[in-house]
């Protein structure tokens, strides 16, 4: 299996190669058949098989939620392309030696699950194969372990940093593999009944580069923010917890504060929650900015292998 990240016209599109030890001809019934692609692909489907047609997308087995879409290419036995919503699916099959070379490509708007996407279609297209081949089909939740190798493949586990009126914003946005509840757990550990507003920082949601102040909101489970500040010339705290973590160090004086550090938990692909962490500081505090970006995404990666773990 290759999976590729694009952007084609502004948009990610995940590209799969795959060769499958079967001719185009039967392989192309399994992909245009609703009966035998309903049997791998994330859906019950039902369509005519012509272009412009419309495609029915039963997500719960007969009992909803339902989607639609349409037919936009179809060449037997070797093209066939339709829509998912807003999403383009589209499938090609190749002769190659005594089977077929299947490429697969997935247009979509949401770039930070490209990794859920490719992980989803890696056990459809295992499940394909399967109903190829004329063996049994077994639907199991995909890999936590695949999903974050391919959050590190695709680069999504890099933060990006954007000029403000203010001074700076770095940003991570990320997909993770459990869900809201399961991660702010693990992040206010024992931590829970001492949190509120005006008071200090558990240690699961700093880094030792970025001294925390006072916590100025949060919503449990989804939502924590707080102050942060310089200490000295830029100089990062010296004071850790577990996992890297600073440990709760008070509240800072309101000349001190640097920016804030926000920490929200969204709803993602389904895979679990996406996260979304934010840092503002002020051009006096550029210094800073490398480190913290550098520690967010060790951070970020340390609470993914957390979160892969409690998936075992």
């Amino acid at each position: 299996m290759n999976e590729t990240l694009l952007t084609v016209d502004g948009r990610p599109m995940l590209r799969i190669e795959r060769r499958l030890a079967h001719p185009p001809e039967k392989v192309w019934r399994a992909v245009t058949e609703p009966a035998e692609l309903s049997q791998w692909f994330p859906a019950t489907v039902e369509m005519e098989l012509e272009v412009g047609a419309k495609v029915s997308f039963d997500m719960g087995d007969g009992e909803g939620p339902s989607v639609d879409g349409t037919i936009v290419e179809l060449d037997r036995p070797r093209v066939f392309a339709f829509t998912w919503v807003d999403d383009l699916l589209r499938w090609e099959l190749r002769p190659h030696d005594d089977g077929c070379l299947l490429v697969f490509t997935h247009t979509f708007d949401d770039r930070f699950g490209a990794a859920s996407f490719a992980s989803g279609w890696r056990q459809c297209l295992d499940a394909l194969d399967l109903v190829v081949a004329g063996q049994p089909v077994r639907h199991e939740r995909p890999s936590a372990e695949l999903h974050d190798s391919l959050v590190t493949a695709f680069g999504l586990d890099e933060g990006t940093v954007e000029a403000t009126p203010d001074g700076w914003r770095l940003r991570f946005e990320r997909q993770l593999t459990q869900p809201a509840e399961s991660v702010w757990k693990l992040l206010v550990s024992d931590e829970a009944d001492a949190l509120a507003v005006g008071g200090a920082v558990p240690a699961g949601f700093t880094v030792a580069d970025v001294r925390p102040g006072a916590v100025t909101a949060v919503e449990r489970p989804t939502m924590l923010e707080y102050s942060w500040y310089v200490d000295g010339d830029d100089a990062p705290a010296d004071t850790t917890g577990p996992s890297g973590a600073a440990g709760p160090v008070g509240v800072a004086e309101p000349s001190d504060v640097a920016g804030t550090v926000r920490w929200e938990l969204t709803t993602g692909t389904g895979h679990g929650a996406r996260l979304i962490l934010s840092q503002t500081g002020s051009d006096g505090a550029a210094a800073a900015r490398s480190r913290a970006l550098a520690a967010w995404r060790s951070r970020i990666d340390r609470l993914a292998a957390q979160l892969r773990g409690m998936a075992d």
